[in-house]
């Protein structure tokens, strides 16, 4: 599974995408939310973990997710 963060422009907030490993987008929400309903993808019970690679992600760029 790979992750980025992407800037939002004036209103519009800064977003997380999570995809799978063909690069398909499986998830898409807020960086500011980024904690609701983890069991649709497999990261139930990692939600501390998944917290700190966010607050640590540098913008558009494309990291492989490992927690």
């Amino acid at each position: 599974m790979y992750i980025i963060k992407v800037k939002g422009k004036a209103k519009i907030p800064d977003y997380i995408q999570l995809r799978d490993q063909e690069f398909v987008l499986i998830a898409y929400f807020r960086a500011d939310r980024p904690l609701k309903d983890l069991h649709r993808y497999g990261l139930e019970g990692k939600e501390t973990e998944l917290a700190g690679v966010i607050s640590d992600l540098e913008f558009g760029r494309l990291q492989k997710l490992e927690i």
